[in-house]
């Protein structure tokens, strides 16, 4: 592949809901620039940006991939990203790396939450779009109808650049509304044809909004316009490319990506309308200097990059995917990690076209590309020169929400699982592996229970480590709410030294419930010797690991050792921990001990029309409800407080009450006494496994 430079580069991210045809529009123009013979399709498994076996089984993209496409001179990084929510990280990963978008909709099934998601992750990042509707060969479909569903949503900035043109429900051709020109397809060629009458109106119409649009752009051409003059051609696109890259104007076009009909004049509209990294900036601070260093993809200046995205492949190895912010990146150039303090040299510098690496000899500013075996780097990082060491800032990154406890099927594999996932997890943002070592849990955290599905199966099929996913255990607490004065003595004689501790303690709550117990002593008269007061405390120490009630740590307890007796012999501190042990025991049991739940803030975000179901749902799962705030786009922010145990499932359940449209977030709050229902269970359940000598589990 050839050298392109910072000018003839466009970096565009394909965005919508999943099944819109983004996968198979990337195959379209991968077809139509020649990179491919023929095309491949989503159902056979043969697309070169749904490489992996996941994706191939499921007929669904899981990851971002980049499929760099040369046209007409120009290089066209597309970055093909996944539809389904449960995969939002890599869509941010390709945002962050794109420099405009193409928001692809369904022509059949119009505007889904997925286009919606899509048109406000572009208006955060402020990224110039154009909208593509796909499917235009399948009955029903109606670019009209999108027309009309997208500016009743954004407003006029919505511009049809073509018109589709049927005859027997039939895609034929379209009309270009900038040059007033209608082309027929004949096979692949495009041959001019007249416009239809029953299109002339439309034509006006559309012509006419994009003629103000370009009147807009300055006073002269307002004079001109209402002067009744026309414009030239090339000053239409001149203006209308402004009004595109600063996102006044949308371009709206549409096509069939099976028979490749409307991608050319896509591909053409993306050279011509979206801007290369020399038109964005991005900026970064110099270590050395403190100062913000505007390196705005400027090939002249120092070298820096930054890794948007990171592939542990176990068949293809590992690459970090990176933009190259400012100078030009050669073969075998060292390159400072900031992030890991470390330097490196890059070696060979490839871009990646799917799962398929070609070398190329440089990268210049604002491209995309590749670099193997980099072991330190991890996505996010900052790659600059020692001389002008440029950290850039890390974009945001959903955080994931849904969790479950997981086991691997042999205890063999232990190691290898924790091995397999931290590649996944360097690899995913979204996954996170924790070892709540509390309540001897693995916990799995991803966007959702598909994205954990695919994880496990991932583990499998990739890794060969077998894993069982599992309700996870809620982190109750134990403590006790009255007080309790108790006595125990360890007594043991088998020949020899014996055992002998005894000890008189009394158990109250105490003030702190951060800190599992507080110790105190009053011993008079050297009852109990003061080497043995350790011990005492070492057994409360280990008391409160597993609490007496259902073996939940313990928290908030005052225990005082205020009496007891010893044998000059037979006494060690074996047996004054052993004592304490028991005395913990049973105090604990007689001071009216209760189960501690953990409670969560929890904000939901959902559009109007869903606050009621959603409020009935928090009732049901022991939510109280705080209140409501209105936010822009008709939604409101619900605040709730609710149980840990009520958040299981969550996430598929406000997906469902909500199309898709919800969206939430919680942290931990406090811990409460629990219902005495949810006690009783748990208390059972300790039972039943300790009937089942099974109690560790």
């Amino acid at each position: 592949m050839k050298v392109y430079t910072t000018d003839k580069i466009r970096n565009v991210v394909l965005l919508g809901h999943g099944g819109s045809g983004k996968t198979s529009l990337a195959e379209s123009m991968a077809y139509l620039s020649g990179i491919t013979s023929r095309m491949g399709k989503v159902t056979d498994g043969n697309t070169l940006s749904d490489y992996s076996k996941e994706e191939q089984k499921r007929q669904f993209s899981i990851s971002t991939s980049v499929i760099p496409i040369e046209w007409d001179d120009y290089k066209i990084n597309i970055l093909d990203t996944p539809g389904y929510f449960d995969f939002v990280g890599e869509v941010e990963e390709a945002v962050s790396a794109a420099g405009a978008a193409v928001i692809v909709v369904n022509g059949k099934a119009g505007i889904e939450v997925g286009t919606l998601k899509a048109w406000e992750l572009c208006e955060k990042y402020k990224l110039p779009r154009i909208i593509y509707v796909s499917n235009m060969d399948v009955d029903n479909a109606s670019f009209r109808q999108v027309v009309e569903d997208m500016t009743e949503k954004f407003g006029k900035k919505m511009a049809p650049f073509h018109l589709p043109i049927r005859e027997s429900e039939k895609f034929v051709g379209y009309i270009n509304v900038i040059t007033e020109t209608g082309n027929r397809w004949q096979g692949k060629d495009v041959i001019p044809c007249e416009i239809p009458e029953y299109s002339k109106a439309n034509l006006e119409i559309c012509r006419e909004t994009l003629m103000e649009a370009v009147a807009e752009t300055s006073e002269e051409f307002m004079e001109r316009y209402f002067g009744g003059e026309t414009f030239s051609e090339a000053e239409i696109r001149a203006a209308l490319r402004t009004n595109v890259c600063d996102g006044s104007i949308v371009p709206m076009t549409m096509g069939s990506n099976i028979l490749c009909q409307g991608v050319y004049t896509l591909l053409d509209d993306i050279i011509k309308y979206l801007p290369s990294p020399e038109n964005r900036e991005v900026a970064g601070i110099n270590q050395k200097t403190n100062e913000i260093y505007h390196a705005d993809y400027d090939f002249s200046k120092a070298k820096s990059a930054y890794i948007w995205k990171t592939i542990v492949d176990p068949f293809i190895g590992k690459y970090s995917l990176i933009k190259v912010n400012s100078g030009v990146l050669k073969t075998d150039d060292v390159l400072y990690n900031l992030d890991r303090d470390i330097e490196e040299k890059i070696g060979k510098i490839y871009v990646l076209q799917g799962n398929k690496p070609i070398e190329v000899p440089e990268l210049h500013a604002g491209d995309i590309g590749a670099l193997a075996k980099l072991t330190a780097a991890r996505t996010g990082n900052s790659l600059a020169t020692k001389a002008t060491p440029i950290k850039f800032g890390k974009w945001e990154i959903s955080t994931p929400y849904t969790y479950m406890r997981y086991k691997p099927k042999n205890k063999a594999d232990v190691d290898k699982i924790s091995q397999a996932l931290q590649k996944i997890t360097h690899e995913d943002l979204t996954v996170k592996n924790v070892n709540d070592a509390e309540n001897r849990q693995m916990l799995l955290y991803g966007m959702g229970d598909q994205h954990l599905e695919i994880i496990v199966s991932r583990l499998l099929n990739e890794y060969k480590v077998e894993v069982e996913l599992a309700r996870p255990k809620i982190a109750y607490k134990e403590t006790i709410k009255k007080t309790s004065d108790v006595e125990y003595k360890y007594k043991k004689q088998s020949g020899g030294h014996g055992q002998y501790g005894h000890v008189k303690m009394r158990f109250g709550p105490s003030d702190d419930l951060e800190t599992p117990y507080v110790f105190e002593q009053e011993v008079v008269g050297g009852a109990v010797p003061k080497n043995f007061f350790p011990a005492v405390e070492k057994g409360i120490q280990d008391s409160v690991v597993k609490g007496p009630l259902a073996a939940y740590p313990v928290v908030g307890v005052k225990a005082v050792l205020y009496d007891g007796s010893y044998h000059p012999v037979d006494s060690s501190e074996m047996a004054f921990k052993t004592a304490a042990i028991g005395a913990f025991k049973k105090g604990f049991m007689e001071a009216h001990p209760v189960l501690l739940e953990p409670i969560e803030t929890l904000k939901v975000t959902v559009p109007d029309s869903y606050t009621g179901d959603v409020m009935g749902d928090l009732n049901k799962r022991r939510g109280r409800v705080l209140g409501m705030t209105p936010v822009a786009g008709g939604k409101q922010i619900i605040e709730a407080e609710i149980p840990m145990s009520g958040l299981f499932g969550y996430c598929t359940d406000l997906r469902s009450m909500t199309g898709g449209r919800g969206e939430y977030s919680y942290e931990f709050t406090r811990y409460e006494q629990a219902p005495s229902d949810v006690q009783e269970k748990e208390v059972a359940e300790r039972a039943a496994k300790v009937a089942e000598n099974n109690v560790d589990e």
